[in-house]
């Protein structure tokens, strides 16, 4: 990989690594009022040592660790990032209400060849503090009242990062690659209550760690040679997920938030919500209904309420519409029918492709496809035919996650209908058949589902466990 598409991958490494720098940083409906926007600040915070030591809840480090096999002189860089809080209070007549803004820092540290694989890096690093005041009115103040000030503060920050290399046994050329910051930020005394310790704490915290010579090896879906290494490997406060957009393996991100090998932004999002496990579509619409009494109050919050508020008014019906997403049927169909990818689709965009008189029946809706019955088909079991009516005995297979199927084993019950999947995988439903209340169950449609290898035909009148 030459410096040029490492450059490009890492700026695209780094959207990922900013829609968890800012998760959670202000939850809808964007205001400081909002009583959830009063306990922010819940991912990746690695707290001043001496607030950690009080509360046992809390740590003052985070480590990542990950397989690296490499060429024998290997160049890791790694890219701390964490938001500084930044406290906002206002100065002077009139209304006041504080809100902790956020400032974003970077720290960066190099382990080359020889050093990396013995003693490793360290890279201590310093945060100063400060103070900014910005006025808000005119000098007079509104009616008179004096000029009203912004004033921010920052609480200087301290801390660590190292990186070192633990050799793995065996002819590979590998190591165990370990990650680890430290927040080393004195604080005296220690503050009783989390909300005061913030403006000591790193963040959001997570790390880019970047490889020549060498690739990554997935924590997720190692070969089989490295499984050993990856088990071996401390993660805490964070998880290294192969995150190079091409499919390379010369990029990790770890972050507090959990997430899968190469991840991708949603391409139909125009931009961040700030909001956890958000869903554009809806919080948008919700964004949009907000009062413009609320909508000011929002704007008045935060710099990115308010520029967040800017874009989601701005919207155009055809934006609007990609956030609504697309649905095609996981069905073959003809070549040139609708819902085929790559031929152009009748629907309005956004939503499910129409069926026309060419279109074969719905897939989803087994009243309008004649080829299935689920009340005359049936399968064949243990050498018999299966359907509706007739009795089998229940033996639920390993691969369920339910500890309340254990009570099912060897209970007899009455298949009600046979169902297809969207593999056309048979399904059985069946009912106890020793429930008193059973009738009811059935009534509503209320049935537990078996596939055909968790059960076995038993004879008419067959009755109790196995």
């Amino acid at each position: 990989m030459n410096e040029d598409q490492a450059t490009i991958n890492l700026d695209a490494v780094r959207s990922i690594a900013d829609a968890v720098l800012y998760e959670g940083y202000i939850l809808y409906p964007y205001r400081a009022s909002s009583q959830k926007n009063q306990s922010r600040w819940q991912f990746g915070v690695v707290m001043a040592p001496g607030y950690a030591a009080a509360d046992p809840s809390e740590r003052s480090f985070t480590q990542a660790e990950c397989v690296l096999a490499h060429t024998g002189q290997p160049v890791v860089r790694v890219i701390l990032r964490f938001l500084q809080v930044q406290r906002r209070t206002t100065e002077g007549a009139g209304p006041s209400q504080g809100w902790d803004e956020a400032v974003e820092r970077e720290i960066e540290v190099t382990a080359e060849g020889a050093a990396l694989l013995s003693d490793g890096a360290v890279e201590e690093f310093a945060i100063p503090g400060g103070q900014d005041r910005e006025p808000l009115d005119e000098p007079d103040g509104p009616h008179g009242t004096g000029p009203r000030y912004a004033v921010r503060r920052r609480e200087p920050l301290a801390g660590e990062v190292s990186v070192r290399a633990i050799g793995i046994p065996g002819p590979w050329r590998a190591v165990r690659l370990q990650v680890r910051v430290e927040n080393r930020t004195p604080v005296s005394p220690v503050p009783q209550r989390r909300e005061d310790a913030l403006p000591s704490a790193l963040i959001a915290a997570h790390t880019i760690i970047s490889v020549s010579g060498g690739e990554f090896i997935s924590m997720t879906d190692p070969p089989i040679w490295a499984q050993p290494a990856v088990a071996e490997c401390q993660n805490e406060g964070g998880w290294p997920v192969l995150a190079d957009p091409g499919g390379g393996r010369q990029i990790v991100l770890s972050s507090p938030i959990i997430l899968y090998d190469h991840p991708e932004l949603a391409a139909e999002s125009p931009g961040e919500l700030y909001d956890g496990t958000e869903i554009d579509e809806i919080l948008t619409l919700r964004t949009l209904a907000l009062s413009d009494e609320e909508k000011a109050e929002a704007r008045a919050t935060d710099p990115r309420a308010a520029a967040l508020l800017d874009r989601v008014e701005s919207m155009d019906a055809e934006t609007m519409a990609r956030l609504h997403g697309t649905i095609r049927s996981p069905r073959p169909t003809a070549p040139g029918q609708p819902g085929t990818i790559g031929q152009p689709s009748t629907s309005h965009p956004g939503l499910p492709d129409q069926p026309s008189a060419e279109t074969s029946v719905p897939w989803w809706d087994p009243e309008a496809d004649a080829s299935v019955s689920p009340d005359t088909d049936t399968v064949t079991i243990g050498g018999q035919q299966i359907g509706r009516g007739s009795r089998v005995r229940l033996r639920p297979g390993a691969r369920r996650a339910d500890a309340q199927d254990m009570f099912l084993v060897g209970r007899i019950a009455e298949v009600q209908a046979v169902l297809y999947d969207v593999e056309d995988k048979p399904y059985l439903a069946v009912s106890l058949a020793d429930q008193p209340d059973e009738d009811l169950r059935i009534a509503h449609g209320r049935f537990l589902y078996f596939s055909t290898d968790e059960v076995e035909p038993c004879e008419p009148g067959a009755e109790g466990t196995a």
